[in-house]
């Protein structure tokens, strides 16, 4: 996508910039200037190309009512991208964002109102598509992780989990084959991994109605097998490990999800939780896949001999 840049007179770091996004040509966005890209998160011209078109409309566009937007869309996704990645307080946003309370709207708005999961299940149907896969996924495999909790968590959304001795909140996941995330639930870390997968499972098979397989460790057997079995017509394969296995050891189909919160783990704001809101816990795992997915569509496609 060509851009012009024009500096303005007495502001080096302030740019005009032409720009297709939803806020400049229905909005009031073209009355604050652009910014420069200068951060390794700002998405490039090959990545908004990409997100442009799976932008979620805004409710105001479709006659919802509400206030048309006064920032660019590039730039909104721009700044959540920086405090995902980067694990700055919201008041800490670098100046040349548009002001720390209105990036915060846009992101309480997209997480409310679910525009961040449609925007992640968008692009996430695109990588698949790329890979050669069908957008919907068939399989997928489920597990949780524990992380400590910042002293902004309440009581009422944390917990210990005695197993890995950790106080604070656990994710329970559902991805499909590619590491791709298709759920997330962000509980209190001393709830069990049973109970969290029967209320996750369900929402996975009402979104993903082809989901035939499941694969597990040896934390969800029991009565959550028939249960899905006979409930969600879902198989729950469980992979366990050996007696006999010493040390690191890959396990077949494992590995998927664990690669995924390793992924999260370089995100610096999930690191630890930070959030007040389970909600908004959620919501900052879904825009650290956004990261990975556009970056993974904007790379050229592999030349074929």
């Amino acid at each position: 996508m060509s851009q012009s840049c024009v500096p303005m007179s007495g502001q080096s770091s302030l740019v005009t910039r032409e720009c297709d996004c939803l806020a400049h040509r229905f909005g009031n966005a073209a009355d604050n200037p652009m910014r420069e890209r200068r951060y390794p998160t700002d998405m490039t011209d090959a990545e908004w190309a990409v997100a442009r078109p799976l932008l979620p409309v805004p409710g105001w566009l479709r006659g919802r009512g509400g206030q048309p937007e006064a920032y660019c869309h590039r730039q909104m996704l721009d700044a959540i991208r920086y405090l995902v990645d980067n694990g700055v307080k919201w008041r800490a946003m670098p100046a040349d964002f548009p002001p720390w309370d209105r990036i915060y709207a846009f992101f309480r708005r997209w997480r409310d109102h679910g525009l961040v999961q449609e925007f992640h299940d968008r692009l996430r149907g695109q990588v698949r598509e790329r890979a050669g896969r069908d957008a919907e996924p068939t399989a997928g495999v489920i597990d949780s992780q524990s992380v400590k909790a910042d002293a902004v968590v309440g009581a009422d959304s944390r917990g210990f989990d005695g197993g890995k001795l950790i106080n604070g909140r656990k994710r329970h996941v559902v991805v499909d084959t590619l590491g791709l995330l298709l759920a997330v639930q962000v509980t209190a870390a001393d709830t069990g991994d049973r109970a969290a997968a029967q209320t996750l499972l369900t929402r996975v098979v009402d979104a993903h109605h082809r989901l035939e397989l499941v694969w597990a460790d040896g934390g969800y057997t029991g009565s959550l097998i028939e249960y899905c079995l006979t409930a969600l017509t879902l198989v729950i394969a469980v992979v366990k490990r050996s007696d006999d296995m010493r040390g690191f050891v890959v396990l077949p189909k494992r590995w998927i999800v664990e690669r995924f919160f390793a992924h999260l783990m370089r995100t610096r704001r999930l690191v630890r939780d930070f959030e007040r809101r389970t909600t908004s816990a959620e919501a900052m795992i879904y825009w650290s896949m956004t990261l990975l997915m556009t970056r993974r569509l904007a790379r050229p496609h592999p030349s074929r001999v």
